[in-house]
This record gives C-alpha cells, sequence and structure tokens, in this order.
C-alpha cells in the first residue's frame, strides 16, 4: 500500500497533453515503467473538467486519482469532455446526446492504447461518467471497468432523490418529475417552471431525452470484462443502494464501499455543509484506500 504521506514525497509523475478532433486530454505516465495497464478516467456530469473540477469548486479529484494510480505504475488518460473546459466549442448544447460521449471515450480508448501499446486497456467513469464507461466498455475489448460513484438506477430517479434532499419544493419536485417522464418518452416540453430553467432549458432537452431512458443496471449487466464498483459511504448524491443495484445486476462485479468517503472523492463529515465544502478544497487527499483499491483491482491483484 502507497501512503498520502509517502505519495506527497513522490516526484510528480510524467504528463503530456493530447488532443483528438479537437477534444483534449491529459496523459499521466509512471517514468521509467512498463505499462502494463492504462486507464481512460471519465469526469462525471455537468461542467466538470478532466481534473474533476466545476468552474466553481475546485477539488482536483480526479487529477489526484490520476497521480495516485501513477504512483502503482499504471498510466492513465483523463479528458476533458465535449463543450467543456478544453473541448469547449467543438459542439452546440442542442446537438449533444449522450451517444456523442460514448463515442468520444471509445475515440480515446483507441488513442490511449495506441500511445502507451498497453497490455492491457480500462475505463474508470465517475458519477455520469460511470454509465458512458459502462456503454464504451461494451464496445471494445477491454481488461477491467471501474465504475466510481455511478448512479444505478435512470437519472430522473437519482436526480429527483438529490432534488429532494436538497430540500426542493414539493411543488417544483412534482414538476420535476412531471417533465422528467416527458422527457423520458421522447417528448420535449416548451413549458418549464423558472426554477428549474437551469435543468430544462430548451437546448439541453434532446441531451436529457437521449440519457434518461438509460438504466444504468440494464446496461452493466450487458458487460463481459471483469467490473470493480466503488461507493463512498458519505457521498450526498450517489448512494450505496445505488452500488449494490449495480452489483445486483452483474453478479461477478467486485464492491467496495470506502468509508467516509463522499462524491468528490474526498473523507467527509455527514453533515450537508460540511461535505459539500471538500467540493472546493483541493488541498485535501483522496479518501484513504480510494487508489489503493482501484490499483490492486487493475493490476489484477
Amino acid at each position: 500500500m502507497v501512503s498520502a504521506s509517502l505519495l506527497s514525497a513522490l516526484p510528480a509523475p510524467a504528463e503530456r497533453a493530447l488532443s483528438h478532433a479537437g477534444l483534449t486530454g491529459t496523459l499521466t505516465l509512471a517514468p521509467g515503467l512498463h505499462i502494463g495497464t492504462a486507464a481512460l478516467i471519465l469526469a462525471g456530469s455537468g461542467p466538470v473538467d478532466r481534473d474533476g473540477n466545476a468552474p466553481s469548486a475546485r477539488n482536483d479529484s480526479l487529477k489526484l486519482l490520476a497521480h495516485g494510480l501513477a504512483a502503482h505504475g499504471l498510466a492513465t488518460l483523463r479528458v476533458d469532455k465535449r463543450g467543456i473546459a478544453g473541448s469547449g466549442g467543438v459542439v452546440r448544447e442542442e446537438e449533444l446526446r449522450f451517444e456523442t460521449y460514448v463515442a468520444d471515450a471509445v475515440a480515446w480508448l483507441d488513442r490511449l492504447g495506441a500511445e502507451t501499446g498497453a497490455d492491457r486497456l480500462a475505463i474508470i467513469g465517475h458519477s455520469e461518467g460511470a454509465l458512458v464507461a459502462t456503454l464504451a466498455a461494451r464496445r471494445r475489448d477491454l481488461a477491467a471497468l471501474v465504475l466510481v460513484a455511478g448512479a444505478g438506477e435512470p437519472a430522473p430517479a437519482v436526480i429527483a432523490r438529490q432534488l429532494a434532499a436538497a430540500n426542493l419544493p414539493p411543488e417544483l419536485l412534482n414538476a420535476f418529475r412531471g417533465i422528467a417522464e416527458a422527457l423520458s418518452r421522447g417528448d420535449a416540453v416548451a413549458e418549464v417552471p423558472a426554477a428549474l430553467a437551469p435543468l430544462y432549458r430548451p437546448s439541453v432537452q434532446p441531451y436529457l431525452m437521449s440519457w434518461f431512458p438509460l438504466d444504468p443496471a440494464a446496461e452493466l449487466a450487458k458487460v463481459a470484462c471483469e467490473v470493480l464498483i466503488v461507493q463512498g459511504s458519505a457521498d450526498l448524491q450517489i448512494g450505496e443502494a445505488d452500488a449494490r443495484r449495480l452489483a445486483a445486476a452483474n453478479p461477478a462485479a467486485q464492491l467496495v464501499v470506502i468509508p467516509g468517503m463522499n462524491h468528490v472523492l474526498k473523507a467527509a463529515p455527514g453533515e450537508r455543509a460540511a461535505n459539500l465544502a471538500t467540493y472546493g478544497d483541493p488541498a485535501l487527499p483522496l479518501a484513504p484506500g480510494l487508489v489503493e483499491a482501484i490499483a490492486r483491482f487493475l493490476r489484477g491483484g
């Protein structure tokens, strides 16, 4: 096991910027080591960049994960999603579909293999990226799939839980559910309450219509490669029930629950405000045990 103190003492891993069809990423390598396994890292929903950061909340979670895995001799490629950060301007929001992210992930997997010559390719998806990773894993002969804080139910059910936990007024929660049902059927919604416009603005509805019908557990049941499901016990957005639903769908999958880990992969208290405060603290290390669990799985140990 590589401790947090030892990780901080190790030299920074070698990193190199990559680009593909207007998209951008960072390849992270452990200097001097043969590349046995290389993994693509996919970020979660919203304007989250390759490092795991949103415009108003920098935590460096995925950057820290890449560096931690490099300390275990594992190469990674973390990428900006189409339309986000270094990959901004590549697509108009109204043209984006969930399948777009999946196709991009498959193309990045091919690029990762070509760049590294790795013996084994894997994919790590965080949050919404877990579903992207699941679908991409069915299109390439991968060694492993790692789902970190991945939803176990279709997106409307998960978002409704999150809105309820954030104390959204009941009338707006009911409106959310009604609009979600229409979009899941493929029906656009012209009249959206102003409070829900950030979620349901007309330009994002085509994307939601492509995402909402997908059931992460049903899709995971179709995956043939080795699977690791990782869930934090202090996650306010995705719960252990999600992880267990995923595990039940793919009985060969391994399930690891990291005590005290929240949604941005940091050790956090259960109290909501203090938990959310970690979303903007890049100085906090990753939760103990996370990197070790993923590294051990990817190395086949």
